[in-house]
C-alpha cells in the first residue's frame, strides 16, 4: 500500500496537503508533453505525489519513468506552486491541496505509456494547449509561458 492510501485509511476524504511534482517535458521544438490520465478527466503534466524519503526531483524522475518509460536528462526547477488554486477534488471525493515543484526537462528513451495511469501522451505548443487541461496544471503552464515570453523579450531565452 502506498503512503497516500495509508493516510486515506486514517482520514477518509478530508483535505490533505500533499507534496508532488509536475514535469514539463519539452521537445526540440519547445512543445510540452501533456498526458491524458485515467483517474482524472482532462489533460495534465506528467508527475505525481512524493513518497516518504524522496526529493522533489527524484519524485519527478520516478513518476515520468513509471508513467511514460522516459528518463530525464536535463532537469531545471521552474518554481514551487501552492495555495488555494492548487486545491483539487477527485471524482471519488478525495480532496487535496497540492504543493507542486514543477520542473522543465528534456527526456530520452522511447515513450511507453503505462496504460493503468495514462490514456495518451501528446506534445502541444505551449501557447496552443488543448481544451480541458486540469485546473491545478493551468497556473504552472501559464507561469512557464510567461517566463518564456519575458526571456524572449529580454533577448535571453533560457532553456526551453
Amino acid at each position: 500500500m502506498n503512503y497516500v492510501a495509508e493516510l486515506r485509511r486514517l482520514v477518509g476524504t478530508r483535505p490533505l496537503i500533499l507534496p508532488g511534482t509536475s514535469v514539463l517535458i519539452l521537445d526540440r521544438a519547445g512543445r510540452v508533453l501533456l498526458v491524458e490520465r485515467t483517474d482524472i478527466p482532462g489533460w495534465g503534466l506528467p508527475g505525481g505525489l512524493m513518497e516518504p524519503g524522496e526529493s522533489f526531483e527524484t519524485t519527478g524522475r520516478r513518476e515520468v519513468r513509471e508513467e511514460l518509460g522516459l528518463e530525464l536528462d536535463e532537469v531545471s526547477l521552474l518554481d514551487v506552486f501552492s495555495g488555494p488554486e492548487y486545491y483539487f477534488r477527485y471524482d471519488h471525493g478525495d480532496e487535496v491541496f497540492n504543493v507542486t515543484a514543477a520542473f522543465t526537462a528534456v527526456a530520452r528513451g522511447e515513450l511507453r505509456i503505462h496504460e493503468d495511469e495514462i490514456r495518451s501522451a501528446v506534445y502541444f505548443p505551449v501557447d496552443e494547449l488543448p481544451e480541458h487541461v486540469i485546473d491545478p496544471e493551468m497556473p504552472i503552464l501559464r507561469h512557464y509561458l510567461e517566463k518564456r515570453r519575458r526571456e524572449a523579450a529580454a533577448g535571453t531565452p533560457g532553456p526551453r
